[in-house]
């Protein structure tokens, strides 16, 4: 799969990235170069690594876990909040800027809108900043031994990353507030019960595979019309206006769409009782 990509990514020690299956990219965390906590230079690199994921016509879906089974993502590195708390005493104003976020949050993932599915695979902890990330992804599947929290407030922080947002309107307000306030930790079961996962694996190891395997069914539709159907749900999921959400998917995909190559090789191949061979979306 490597060799069919158009162009290469981002760099990145703190990422392993491999391509397991045809128009789906897998990034791992590499739990070697930061332990089980994220520090700022991994989120601004993981945030290239998935606008690049976004343009390079090959691939069509992406999957993130950790490395191992102890942790998916345990968070931010707290030795550098303390810097960044040290800087904000100073009132060092360039080290706090390099103390941030970019634009699409928690590596690249909590606050990320993207055109492109993430589906997340919890091999473990996914704990503050971490369990940021899956509330933003598209699909999670979960293993049987991941934990799911937002310990924020035990350290004197709250979860900044859009997590709190996200938590409340799949959840409701007691589960939320139980979980943020109350440092409540979710099991993968009650997790599935509150709807923050799709499944749950097996087995602890078959947790890759088994979004491997999700990741598939979503590659193997139109990739014009996952990008046009993912944004109509974005849009439905930040917008309060049923109608409004969807007069913006009209306006900005369903001329393009329906004008695309992949919609006539869609309905032709419908009509003809054959399998769609499908080309890189141009959306």
């Amino acid at each position: 799969m490597a060799d069919q990509l158009h162009s290469q990514p981002p760099s990145s020690q703190y990422y392993l990235l491999s391509y397991p299956a045809p128009h789906v990219l897998l990034v791992t965390i590499n739990r070697e170069k930061q332990r089980n906590a994220l520090n700022y230079q991994a989120h601004w690199d993981a945030d290239a690594i998935f606008r690049w994921f976004d343009k390079e016509p090959s691939l069509r879906v992406a999957i993130v876990t950790g490395k191992g089974s102890k942790a998916f993502c345990a968070g931010q590195d707290l030795i550098e909040q303390r810097s960044r708390a040290s800087a904000a005493a100073e009132g060092d104003q360039e080290k706090q800027r390099g103390l941030s976020h970019p634009s699409g949050g928690f590596m690249g993932l909590s606050r990320r809108r993207g055109k492109k599915p993430v589906v997340a695979a919890v091999n473990g902890f996914a704990l503050g900043g971490g369990f940021e990330i899956c509330l933003n992804c598209d699909m999670i599947v979960a293993s049987p031994t991941a934990t799911f929290g937002l310990p924020e407030a035990q350290v004197g922080l709250y979860a900044a990353a859009g997590g709190l947002a996200r938590i409340t309107r799949i959840s409701g307000l007691q589960i939320a507030s139980e979980i943020a306030m109350a440092n409540r930790k979710l099991t993968a079961e009650e997790a599935h019960r509150y709807l923050l996962v799709n499944k749950i694996s097996k087995t602890p190891e078959s947790v890759v595979d088994e979004a491997i395997e999700l990741a598939l069914k979503i590659s193997n539709l139109s990739p014009d019309s996952v990008i046009v159907t993912r944004h109509g749900i974005r849009e439905a999921w930040e917008n309060p206006s049923v109608e409004g959400a969807t007069i913006r998917t009209q306006q900005e995909y369903l001329e393009k769409l329906v004008e695309g190559e992949n919609f006539a090789i869609g309905v032709n191949a419908f009509a003809g009782k054959k399998k769609p061979e499908w080309v890189p979306s141009k959306l």
